[in-house]
């Protein structure tokens, strides 16, 4: 039976990994993972376009995947090629979601059952949802539903026509058949065009027809500077990874200003015109030459391009999300049948989530060459993570599958919360301001998010211990002290860690702000943080708080943590103030309104404990209370006696 069991466990962990890997490869015969790892400049940093696929996707979509109107799924690289190369089919495919389309009003476009709608299907209502728009609350976190829906609607047919756009000149299918000729002849126009234009200025006989075509590449490719959103020209030789790049419009407008046209423009317009004609040797062909003209322009910076393009097709959070499932249910199973064998099993499956979670977090800090937190997507990813740790910590020294199970749980849950969050764009973007500093920063934020783990991993097991003790009939006196000891320890751990992070986090303040303390509202919650920690362990050395009223102390932890976390940026106010997400506010409220309920289950009266332990603790409370009422009533038999 044992050896059944691993089995099982090692064909769903295979699966997994088959699941996860499969999904990035390609069927072509064009070179497209050549072409995806093609750099571009977006957002101040070096990317390759599979990146910007995918995050303008997960913008759009809410997903990195893209099905065909015959039911075919396709990547998001291969999507963003369709996009620019052949934009009259990838107009046909469902990539905008919209939640509620039947509230937006836009008659005709509602479809019954269905969320996503093409480029085709949104055409015909542009100028009503631009005027729409128009009318919304400027101040994004006064908008109701129904304006949110129109505004992210006009951002994401604002960032689709922008993406089309970023290779070559705004136009239609013909155009993009002709754009080497295009540029041959633009070249040729702009001696005669500017000489023209001088002769008029001069007031002197001009060549009209020659003005005029010079004149209307000049409004084209203007046009195409302000639209265009990716950099995809880096400067001239010798370059550096920090000069600024130019999008297609502005190379084009530069020429006229003297300057040779780069060689990226006219490679981007063969590959183009190679995959609209079904050209793959020539695809191919221009794909390599711009990959070693990057190579030679940018050595320093291939190598982090190319891990990056790795990183995306491996998707290491997106593994360790669904281990983190397995390894919850295999803990749970373990209470159950078999706790020896499925325990260990759980513990191991533990160390191999936390190693692929590790990875995916030390190739994010190599990519971006920062700390491991930068925004709070990776204060997510690194919460999980610190709980990962410490319940791994947990489940060796305890071996019941409890720091298994809540560790899995925290881990999945903050991945989720990240996976959330990463819907806004690129999760590698550059730091704020605010965050881009010193030494004492990066140890003030790594530090107080550890404490972060440890509050909600106490929080977790003591939302465990009400609900065994609740309604567990075999949670007996030693299971309660062993869970408790838990509790106790990690809640030590996360007060100093939290205790610790808010003193850095003062003297960075006070290196940056010139002030050491400012009561602004993340510092509150920092201090908020500590105080309840410091509540709890008062009341267990002083003995105020039994374990119903530690548990109760614990999860509000959670409460405290949470806001602390997410709360204070959803204010919008103070110097703190960096990561408003809207919606943010009802799932928060929905996590409170959870650990209030699992509070108040945890104070019932210990007679709807069904637990051996909760069960014991009523017998003795009832015989203290006959011995209070036989003592209280013992004087009045003695008068009567006497």
């Amino acid at each position: 039976m044992k050896q059944f069991i691993y089995s099982i466990i090692i064909v769903l962990v295979a699966y997994i990994f088959w699941d996860g890997l499969s999904s990035a490869k390609i069927d072509s015969e064009f070179d497209v993972a050549s072409f995806a790892e093609l750099p571009v400049q977006v957002g101040g940093r070096i990317k390759p376009l599979d990146s910007v696929a995918r995050n303008t996707l997960l913008i759009l979509s809410n997903r990195q995947t893209v099905v065909t109107p015959e039911g075919k799924t396709i990547t998001p690289i291969k999507w963003f090629m369709e996009l620019n190369m052949r934009p009259e089919i990838a107009d046909t495919y469902r990539v905008f979601k919209l939640e509620f389309p039947d509230e937006l009003g836009l008659a005709g476009l509602a479809e019954r059952g269905q969320r996503y709608y093409s480029f085709n299907d949104l055409r015909p209502h542009f100028e009503e949802i631009r005027s729409r728009f128009a009318e919304i609350n400027p101040e994004p976190q006064q908008r109701s539903p129904y304006e949110r829906q129109i505004a992210e609607l006009n951002h994401g047919l604002m960032l689709y026509h922008r993406t089309m756009h970023s290779l070559h000149p705004v136009g239609g299918p013909d155009r993009l058949d002709r754009l080497v000729d295009e540029y041959r002849s633009y070249l040729s126009t702009i001696g005669p065009g500017m000489e023209a234009l001088q002769q008029q200025q001069a007031g002197e006989e001009f060549d009209a027809t020659m003005l005029n075509r010079f004149m209307a590449f000049g409004d084209d490719y203007l046009k195409l500077s302000q639209i265009a959103m990716l950099k995809v020209i880096p400067p001239p030789p010798p370059v550096d990874s920090m000069m600024e790049w130019k999008n297609v419009g502005f190379e084009l407008l530069d020429v006229m200003k003297g300057y040779p046209l780069s060689p990226y423009v006219t490679s981007y317009a063969t590959l183009t015109m190679a995959y609209r004609s079904g050209d793959a040797e020539t695809f191919n062909r221009e794909v390599s030459t711009l990959g070693q003209r990057f190579v030679g322009d940018f050595p320093n910076e291939i190598n982090r391009v190319h891990f990056e393009y790795i990183f995306n097709s491996l998707q290491p959070f997106y593994i360790s999300m669904q281990l983190y499932v397995l390894i919850f249910l295999i803990a749970c199973l373990s209470w159950l049948r078999w706790p020896r064998e499925l325990s260990r099993a759980a513990f191991w499956l533990l160390i191999l989530a936390f190693a692929i979670h590790t990875f995916g977090l030390l190739s994010r800090m190599y990519i971006q060459g920062r700390p491991p937190i930068t925004n709070l997507y990776s204060s997510a990813v690194f919460v999980g993570w610190g709980s990962v740790l410490l319940g791994i910590f947990i489940e060796k020294f305890n071996k019941n599958g409890i720091g298994a199970a809540m560790a899995s749980l925290i881990g999945f849950s903050t991945l989720i919360v990240a996976h959330h969050l990463a819907m806004s764009g690129d999760t590698l973007e550059m730091m704020r301001a605010v965050l881009d500093s010193n030494f004492w920063l990066a140890t003030h934020v790594i530090v107080i998010t550890f404490g972060y783990s440890a509050m909600f991993l106490a929080g977790a097991l003591a939302i465990v211990f009400i609900v065994l003790g609740v309604f567990n009939k075999r949670f007996n006196k030693e299971n309660a002290r062993s869970l408790s000891s838990m509790i106790y320890g990690v809640m030590a751990f996360g007060v100093l860690f939290s205790l610790v992070g808010t003193i850095l986090g003062g003297i960075w303040a006070d290196q940056s702000w010139g002030r050491f303390w400012g009561w602004d509202p993340k510092e509150n919650g920092a201090l908020m943080i500590v105080l309840i920690g410091a509540v709890y362990l008062h009341a267990r050395w002083g003995g105020i708080c039994q374990e119903r009223g530690l548990m109760a102390i614990a999860i509000c932890g959670n409460i405290i943590t949470a806001w602390s976390w997410f709360g204070t940026n959803l204010l919008g106010v103070g110097l703190h103030s960096y990561g408003f997400t809207e919606g943010g506010f009802y799932w928060l409220s929905v996590f409170w309104v959870s650990q209030s309920v699992f509070i108040a289950t945890g104070l019932l009266p210990w007679r709807y404990w069904r637990s051996e332990f909760g069960q014991s603790k009523y017998n003795k409370e009832r015989k203290r209370i006959l011995i209070a009422a036989e003592a209280s009533e013992r004087p009045a038999d003695n008068d009567q006696a006497s």
